[in-house]
């Protein structure tokens, strides 16, 4: 029997409408009855429990598992979901009363030897509600999954595993290989569209520490070294103090200073200061960013290309040089999920190509 997994002594399984739920019910005395009534009564009504924002289901194979995002960011799989995609069907069963409780998937005595340290704390159940709903449900987080599935795999290599596990081995080998592809934070964030908000989130929390939508007075950042230097490569005449430069020295500027900045910031800059009527701008970029981080990224790039022409014997030289230096990110990649009669779902990735702007 130590197998065998059963639902938690409070779980609201206790009393379902099967028959398993009514005789599980009738072993139990009147006061724990009323005390486990009792604590569901409070849980429905619980406001601290979040509720998932988003919500879906991966599909691998013939194995569905649901999925969540809490308000929080915090992804978690349905404890139900998992159990089933694991052929591990909940039964009831005889927990030793001094034996730690975990997840039910990993109850069994035999797979202690190979729960690796922190994984138990990592299985923490977490209580959530969906949306619209009432009932609670219970979920792990979505990247201790990985973990779950190589206790199995590691039980089985050792020849540890009993007969009724090795359905649920010959599972965790079929979703590992399937995560190896895709890890399983990308496909919650896929499966609940998660991903769409978790990019604008993230690209505002990083424009918030380069960019200020109020503007700095301006002061020089640009030393008459830099000036000079790309005059010299370009065979131009160069008077100390010059202040008014050719429309190309702006284009320079913008390629390979400010597109230098994190993804997102030269974007935000030109939406913040753009070009006049008169194609001219009213401000400078550098006006719009923040003292601790913009301004502190702009200087150490500009030292880094000041270094570079320096170095350079002609302008084609320095290109190259930069290239090494700040070589072009590679062609993003993009999940891609279609559906097959025969496996179900399936993803893969595909190059993203975005038309660059080519008029900045």
């Amino acid at each position: 029997m130590n197998e065998l997994e059963e639902p938690e002594e409070d779980s609201p399984t206790l009393f379902d409408a099967s028959e398993g739920g009514r005789a599980r019910a009738r072993k139990l005395s009147p006061e724990r009855r009323r005390e486990i009534a009792q604590r569901a009564a409070e849980s429905r009504w619980d406001s601290t429990i979040p509720r998932a924002a988003y919500t879906g289901a991966i599909v691998i194979g013939d194995r569905r598992i649901e999925c969540a995002v809490l308000p929080d960011g915090t992804r978690v799989l349905s404890q139900g979901t998992v159990m089933a995609a694991l052929d591990r069907a909940t039964r009831s069963g005889v927990r030793r009363s001094d034996a730690p409780r975990r997840a039910p998937f990993l109850s069994a005595n035999n797979l202690d030897e190979f729960i690796p340290d922190g994984l138990s704390t990592d299985l923490e159940p977490i209580r959530y509600r969906l949306p619209n709903q009432q009932f609670i449900s219970t979920g792990y987080r979505a990247e201790t999954l990985p973990k779950v599935l190589e206790v199995y795999l590691s039980a089985r290599q050792a020849g540890k595993l009993q007969e009724s596990q090795q359905g649920a081995a010959q599972a965790a080998e079929m979703l590992m290989r399937a995560l190896a592809q895709v890890g399983i934070t990308a496909l919650v964030d896929e499966a609940t569209g998660y991903q769409e908000v978790r990019a604008r989130d993230e690209l505002q929390q990083l424009l918030s520490k380069y960019v200020t939508e109020t503007f700095r007075r301006w002061v020089s950042v640009f030393p008459n070294e830099f000036f000079r230097e790309l005059y010299r490569l370009y065979g131009w005449d160069y008077k100390e103090g010059k202040t008014k430069h050719p429309q190309y020295i702006g284009k320079f500027i913008n390629e390979h200073i400010y597109k230098q900045l994190p993804e997102g910031v030269h974007a935000e800059l030109e939406r913040l200061n753009p070009r006049g009527a008169s194609g001219h701008r009213s401000r400078k970029h550098h006006q719009h960013l923040t003292v601790d981080t913009g301004i502190e990224h702009l200087d150490k790039q500009i030292v880094t290309v000041v270094t570079l022409l320096q170095v350079s014997e002609d302008i084609d030289q320095f290109r190259s040089l930069f290239d090494r230096r700040f070589p072009a990110a590679p062609n993003r990649q993009v999940l891609r999920v279609t559906e097959t009669a025969e496996q179900g779902f399936l993803t893969d990735f595909i190059d993203d190509w975005l038309d660059e702007d080519k008029n900045n």
